[in-house]
């Protein structure tokens, strides 16, 4: 009887496991399987949507949540997570999206004009900028919790609902305050039409432009530089400007972007670049294209919106060292309009590598500066890095601080001691004896290394001004990168090699690092050869108060001083 007793309760304990076990596996099995259900259908919904989003007019751009008070152009509701138009401003909840692509028309990159010849407002209703005026009662616009207010796609002029009827204008549309910047719908289906059927008729428009003092903007856009802007900075300017005017650059390349110059009044494009020199680099080089098509009269002139980690061709422009979004985009095309046009020296870096006969040397293009020692070591370094995790590198912070730590490691390493016993430097013919260096830097513009004033330093020895238009490079030399950190922090000056027209380098022996404008290699025994090669039309934008504004304003400041002085003394 004892052992049966023992039996029934083996039983009753293995079962009581077996039943533990079966709804712990249901407890644990079964979130798995509705977490992977879920994440199959939010994979599947996301590839839906963005098969819509590709067939659509709209530049639609989904978001989980939407950054201010937002209200369904379609329902009127409150909406949290949707998707917006960067183009036109239509915003839509998931519920109602297909029928805003279908009732809401985006704006029209070409169409024709009104029989008058005038073009008519497009309005969209609700959602207007945040501290917006209406233009007939001069009223803050946008103000009530709900769907209310109308905004024109092109001028930007908003109007409250009661004074819809009041506009003066009537639906005459005259592109705003950037009008001079925007190609207008109309013009692009005149010359569209006129190019395929009126080839005369054609050449007399486009010239006909240049008599209203139009000059379009062009915005080319790289969305891997730097900070990870470009993505944003597009949609911005496809509000303000015509979309078909704004590229993307990792979908477009610039010299297909660039044809667009063609139809366009001659001589009067600018284009904004929104990258880093890199990428300024690629779109001159696309112009250059342009003029051995014989496209010489359609040259547009290059402005910069820095979004890389160096930005000294930026800064040398007065542009700023970088861009993270501390002014609107409205700013920026002001900031264009005011600019006065500068040539640049541009530069041909032919690299012959030694008892290689049978290959054509390498050809490079160099608007910033050429360099073989610890900086191209650094550049090396981080870039074989980024190739491989391209992630991590999408803050200016981060880049600027893994240079730093490159640069740490090679204090102590000294990969390129000894550079003068390997290389021989030649400035317009001439042999120059170098001290014990570890780098070379060859010069055309007046920042290197995210910012500092090579050339001219803090010493007090006179040189002659760094100029981009003279057809001369500086030509410096670096101790190591413990002395490139000090030049950085203006506690060291470089040493001053010349000035020349043409610059030769032979490297004798070993391989070395180095770099044209940021993109470096490892380059074995060469010549390498650096000559004047073209010059690029680049806009300048002088600030407010320059350097020579402070010291004109120190000197009056001394003069009162020395004045107040000597009365004082009289008295």
């Amino acid at each position: 009887m004892c052992g049966e007793g023992e039996e029934a309760q083996d039983d009753c304990g293995s079962r009581e496991e077996w039943t533990l076990l079966f709804w712990t596996s249901v407890a644990v099995v079964v979130p798995v399987i509705i977490t992977l259900w879920c994440s199959a259908q939010r994979s599947k919904r996301k590839t839906h949507m963005k098969d819509f989003f590709r067939k659509s007019k709209h530049g639609w751009h989904y978001t989980d949540l939407f950054n201010k008070p937002t209200y369904c152009c379609v329902c009127s509701q409150h909406i949290l997570q949707g998707a917006f138009c960067d183009c036109c401003g239509v915003c839509a909840d998931e519920q109602c999206l297909r029928r805003a692509d279908r009732s809401l028309p985006c704006k029209e990159i070409m169409a024709p004009s009104s029989p008058e010849g005038a073009m008519e407002h497009r309005w969209v209703r609700g959602n207007v900028p945040l501290a917006s005026y209406c233009a007939v009662c001069k009223q803050q616009c946008g103000t009530q919790p709900k769907l209310c207010d109308f905004r024109c796609v092109w001028c930007q002029t908003t109007v409250h609902d009661d004074c819809m009827e009041s506009l003066t204008d009537g639906d005459v549309c005259d592109l705003g305050e950037f009008h001079s910047l925007i190609i207008p719908p109309h013009y692009l289906y005149r010359v569209n039409k006129l190019r395929r059927r009126h080839p005369d008729e054609y050449s007399k428009v486009l010239k006909s432009g240049l008599a209203f003092g139009w000059t379009p903007v062009l915005v080319l856009a790289n969305t891997r530089s730097g900070n990870n802007m470009g993505e944003v900075l597009l949609g911005e300017f496809r509000t303000l400007l015509n979309p078909v005017q704004v590229f993307d650059l990792s979908q477009l390349t610039p010299s297909k972007a660039l044809q667009l110059c063609t139809l366009l009044p001659p001589g009067s494009v600018q284009v904004l670049v929104c990258g880093g020199d890199g990428t300024v680099g690629w779109v001159l080089d696309a112009i250059d294209a342009m003029k051995l098509k014989g496209q010489d009269q359609f040259i547009p002139r290059v402005t910069i919106l820095p979004l890389g980690t160096g930005n000294d061709l930026s800064n040398t422009l007065g542009w700023g060292a970088g861009y993270a979004g501390e002014i609107p985009v409205e700013q920026v095309l002001r900031n264009i309009l005011d600019a006065e046009v500068v040539k640049m020296d541009r530069w041909k870096v032919q690299v012959a590598s030694k008892g290689v006969y049978f290959r054509k040397p390498k050809v490079l293009s160099m608007n910033n500066y050429f360099s073989v020692g610890p900086d191209a070591l650094m550049a090396l370094s981080f870039h074989a890095h980024r190739e491989k995790t391209p992630s991590f590198f999408s803050s200016r912070i981060i880049n600027k601080a893994v240079y730093f730590l490159y640069g740490t490691r090679d204090c102590l390493v000294q990969e390129c001691k000894d550079l003068d016993k390997r290389i021989e430097l030649e400035l317009d013919g001439e042999r120059v004896e170098l001290p014990s260096l570890e780098g070379i830097i060859v010069c055309n513009i007046g920042y290197w290394g995210g910012g500092c004033r090579l050339w001219e330093g803090m010493g007090d020895e006179p040189c002659p001004p760094t100029r981009l238009d003279d057809g001369l490079l500086e030509v410096v030399g670096v101790f190591g990168s413990f002395h490139c950190a000090q030049i950085q922090v203006k506690l060291a000056n470089p040493v001053r090699l010349g000035q020349a027209h043409t610059v030769r380098l032979v490297l004798k022996s070993s391989t070395m690092p180095m770099q044209v404008d940021g993109e470096p290699w490892a380059q074995g025994p060469c010549t390498i050869t650096i000559t004047h090669k073209t010059q690029a039309l680049m806009l300048y934008h002088s600030a407010e108060q320059t350097d020579d504004d402070d010291d004109e304003t120190s000197l009056q400041e001394t003069a009162r001083v020395a004045e107040a002085c000597l009365e004082s003394t009289a008295k």
